[in-house]
């Protein structure tokens, strides 16, 4: 197992002066568990006087394979911690062998509101972006900017269901419509028909209800098919700079889409940006900033906790405002989902883009309490 540029940066960032050390078995031990091959494939320090240890494996978008990965670091590896944790699938599956074990986990990488919901946990957290966020910001938002017509295209599982669902409720209360929607198997190659039908629907706005390569495919077509040249504007829903990248301007020019984080928004952004680049050539997106967060969170918690226990370390979680590269004054809420902005943006053409990795024009912010559920909405049994 190797450890994750990502992570690595994060450690040499997080790296605190010994205290008087209350930590099991004399080290800090993460597992990153998250897609390294699938359609969803991305991406020294001390604290407490107790070395930090970093370890990751592959769940290959498989909630057996992924909950045999967490049993076996929890019992035989000493792992205090799990993160990243994409597919929601998985996230669950996770989130409760952690809730039995009574260990801590950090999702950055699934979307599904459930986690904070009626599967949340006190040792729980939810950290980058949920379905929701997703929904307000790039459903509501776009309305608001004079997108009030839509068609979806949705890939046909629980998590493109939730997505599409939560998009038109917001985009029903922000006084648009819906003119239709369509589902497809996952995994699909052959989007022609489904874009034909959003294509002759009329609809201002396609939503795409996916993610990972189901969406770039889709981009991809509808670029051949003349979506966004013929005026109509595509939403992914699920999108982030690593498929942009992939994809190239000329495909994924003016696609609209909603991120928690980019790498050219701010100094302090660019700033990590770099350090990154040097370390993976490549610019990071939400999920790895958000995981670099979390991971330098979660360790800021076990310093000020003086232990690495779960209880103790999940208070402070809960408690200690997030304040990093990643977000300002980020709070946890009683349900474990961390509240934080959002931002809208729009795909650069490629004349407009002046660098390398200059992909995204600021369209809006949606703050935080907009952007994510209330705990007491949320569903979650632990919030009274």
């Amino acid at each position: 197992m190797k450890a994750l540029p990502i992570i690595s940066a994060a450690l040499l960032a997080a790296t605190v002066i010994p205290a008087a050390a209350d930590v099991s078995d004399g080290k800090v031990k993460i597992g990153i568990l998250n897609d390294q091959s699938g359609v969803y494939a991305d991406f020294g320090g001390k604290v407490q006087g107790a070395a930090i240890e970093i370890v990751d494996a592959d769940h290959q978008n498989k909630p057996d394979i992924a909950s045999n990965i967490a049993r076996q670091w929890y019992d035989t590896e000493q792992v205090d911690a799990i993160m990243e944790l994409t597919t929601s699938s998985v996230a669950l599956a996770v989130q409760g062998i952690s809730a039995e074990k009574k260990k801590i986990d950090i999702v950055t990488g699934a979307a599904t509101t459930d986690l904070t919901g009626k599967a949340c946990s006190p040792y729980g957290f939810h950290w980058a972006y949920d379905t929701h966020s997703q929904a307000v910001g790039t459903g509501g938002a776009l309305v608001a900017q004079g997108g009030d017509s839509w068609y979806f295209i949705t890939v046909d599982y629980a998590f493109g269901h939730s997505l599409e669902e939560q998009t038109a409720n917001f985009v029903k209360e922000k006084g648009g419509k819906v003119l239709g929607s369509v589902r497809y198997p996952l995994g699909a190659t052959d989007y022609s028909s489904f874009l034909l039908q959003a294509q002759s629907s009329g609809a201002k706005i396609v939503g795409l209800a996916n993610a990972g390569l189901d969406t770039s495919n889709s981009i991809k077509q509808a670029a051949d098919f003349g979506i966004v040249a013929g005026g109509q504007r595509l939403a992914a829903l699920l999108f982030t700079l690593a498929e942009v990248h992939g994809l190239g301007l000329q495909a994924a020019q003016g696609v609209v889409l909603t991120e928690a984080w980019y790498w050219d928004q701010n100094d302090q952004n660019r700033a990590f940006a770099e350090r990154f680049f040097k370390r993976t050539n490549r610019m990071p997106n939400m999920i790895q900033a958000g995981t670099y967060s979390a991971v330098l969170q979660y360790l800021k918690a076990v310093d000020k906790a003086g232990t690495d226990e779960t209880e103790a370390v999940a208070k402070q979680l809960h408690e200690m405002p997030v304040n990093d590269v990643f977000t300002a004054n980020g709070k946890v809420q009683a349900d474990g989902n961390m509240v934080h902005d959002m931002y809208l943006f729009q795909v650069k053409k490629p004349e407009e883009s002046k660098k390398d990795w200059d992909y995204y024009s600021y369209l809006a912010t949606i703050p935080g309490d907009e952007a994510f559920i209330k705990a007491q909405d949320s569903g979650c049994p632990l919030v009274k």
